[in-house]
C-alpha cells in the first residue's frame, strides 16, 4: 500500500505539472496575434485602429467574462471547468487561417477570449487546493512562470510557423495542443476532495463545517472584502503595460527599431524571460523575508517597472544590448507581482472565513487585467 505522504506528494507534483502546462498552452492562442499583425496589415491593408480591434475582441471578453463566469469554477469544480474552457478555446481558433475578414477574425478572437476567461482562476484553485496556506506564495510564484514560459514558447511557435509556412498556419498547431491539454486536464487534474486526501496544515472539510455554514458572497459582496478594490486597481495598472507589450512590442521593434519580422517576434520574448525570473523570485522573497508584509514587495516592484520601461524607450536607439537589459528588467518588475496579486492573495482572501469563493475573487481581481 502506498504511504499517504508519498501519495500526496505524487498528486501534488502531478497536479502542479498538468495545470502548469495546461495554462501555459493558453498563451499559444494569445501570442500569435501580436506576431502576425504586420502580415495582416500588409495583406489586408488593416489600419492600426483595425488591428487594435483585434486586441479588443480578444481581451474585452477575457476581462468581462472573468467577472461573470468566475463562480462556475467554484460551482462545477475546477477540473471540469478548466477542461471545457481549454477545449472551447482550441476549437474556436483552429480555423482562424481559413478566413480573410476582419469581422470573422474578431468573432473567433471573441470566442477564444470568452473560453479562456476562467482558465487562470481554475488553474490557481486546482493547484492551490493541494498546498497549505503557508507555502502558497512560493508555490504560486513558481506556478506563475507558466504564463511567461507559455508566452515565450507561443511566440516561438508562431514565428516558426509564420516563417516556414505563412501567417495562416500560426493558429492550427497551437489549437491542437490546447485541445489535447483540455482532454488531459479532464482526465488527471483531480482535487484532494475528489480523492479523499487530507492536506497537512490546511483546514479540513470537517473543520470548516464546525465553523458553521457560510453564505456564498455575491459580486457586490466580493468588492466589499478588504483590500480587493486596491489589489484590482494595482493589477489593472500592471496589466495595461504588460498587454501593450504583448500585443504591440513586436510591431514596435519592427517598425521603429528596424528589426526584421522574425527578429522582432523572438526579441519581444526578452520581456517574458524577465517575467519568469520575477515570478519565481518574488514568491520566494515574500515567503522568506517579508512574511506578513506581502503587499510591500509588489509595491516596490511596480515602481521599479516604471523606471525600467521608461529607460527602455529612452535608450531604444542605443542598440540591442540596452534593449535586452531594460526589456528584461521591465519583465522582472512588471510581471513579478502577478502571481502574488493575481493568485496567492485573492485566493487566500476568497477562501478566508469559510467563504469558499477563491475562484470568484481571483476572477474578480483579474477582471481588472484589461
Amino acid at each position: 500500500m502506498i504511504p499517504r505522504t508519498t501519495q500526496l506528494q505524487k498528486r501534488q507534483i502531478l497536479s502542479f505539472c498538468v495545470a502548469w502546462v495546461a495554462y501555459a498552452s493558453t498563451y499559444f492562442l494569445r501570442k500569435p496575434i501580436g506576431v502576425i499583425k504586420s502580415d495582416l496589415q500588409y495583406h489586408f491593408l488593416f489600419s492600426d485602429t483595425e488591428l487594435g480591434f483585434l486586441d479588443t475582441a480578444l481581451l474585452l471578453p477575457y476581462a468581462t467574462m472573468q467577472m461573470i463566469l468566475g463562480p462556475l469554477g467554484d460551482k462545477f469544480g475546477t477540473r471540469l471547468t478548466f477542461s471545457i474552457c481549454l477545449l472551447l478555446s482550441g476549437l474556436s481558433m483552429i480555423s482562424f487561417g481559413q478566413f480573410n475578414s476582419l469581422y470573422m477574425f474578431c468573432l473567433l478572437l471573441f470566442f477564444n477570449g470568452t473560453a479562456q476567461a476562467i482558465t487562470w482562476p481554475s488553474a490557481v484553485k486546482a493547484v492551490g487546493s493541494w498546498y497549505p496556506p503557508q507555502s502558497r506564495n512560493s508555490i504560486m510564484g513558481m506556478f506563475g512562470t507558466n504564463a511567461f514560459v507559455g508566452g515565450i514558447v507561443g511566440t516561438a511557435i508562431a514565428v516558426y510557423l509564420q516563417h516556414c509556412c505563412s501567417w495562416k498556419s500560426v493558429y492550427f498547431l497551437p489549437s491542437c495542443i490546447v485541445i489535447v491539454m483540455g482532454i488531459i486536464v479532464g482526465l488527471l487534474l483531480y482535487s484532494p476532495e475528489e480523492l479523499s486526501i487530507a492536506i497537512p496544515g490546511k483546514p479540513s472539510a470537517e473543520t470548516e463545517v464546525l465553523l458553521g455554514p457560510q453564505e456564498k458572497p455575491n459580486w457586490l459582496d466580493l468588492w466589499k472584502i478588504p483590500v480587493v478594490p486596491e489589489i484590482a486597481l494595482t493589477v489593472f495598472c500592471l496589466k495595461v503595460v504588460r498587454y501593450c507589450m504583448y500585443m504591440w512590442l513586436p510591431m514596435y521593434l519592427s517598425n521603429s527599431l528596424i528589426y526584421s519580422t522574425s527578429e522582432a517576434g523572438m526579441f519581444s520574448t526578452i520581456f517574458e524571460i524577465g517575467g519568469v525570473l520575477g515570478s519565481v523570485g518574488i514568491g520566494f522573497i515574500v515567503d522568506n523575508y517579508f512574511k506578513g508584509q506581502t503587499i510591500a514587495v509588489p509595491a516596490f516592484s511596480a515602481l521599479a517597472s516604471t523606471a525600467a520601461i521608461a529607460a527602455f524607450f529612452v535608450t531604444g536607439n542605443w542598440g540591442p544590448m540596452f534593449n535586452v537589459v531594460f526589456l528584461a528588467l521591465a519583465g522582472v518588475f512588471n510581471c513579478g507581482p502577478d502571481t502574488i496579486l493575481g493568485a496567492a492573495v485573492p485566493m487566500e482572501v476568497g477562501e478566508a472565513n469559510g467563504r469558499g469563493a477563491g475562484t470568484a475573487v481571483i476572477g474578480l481581481i483579474l477582471d481588472a487585467n484589461h
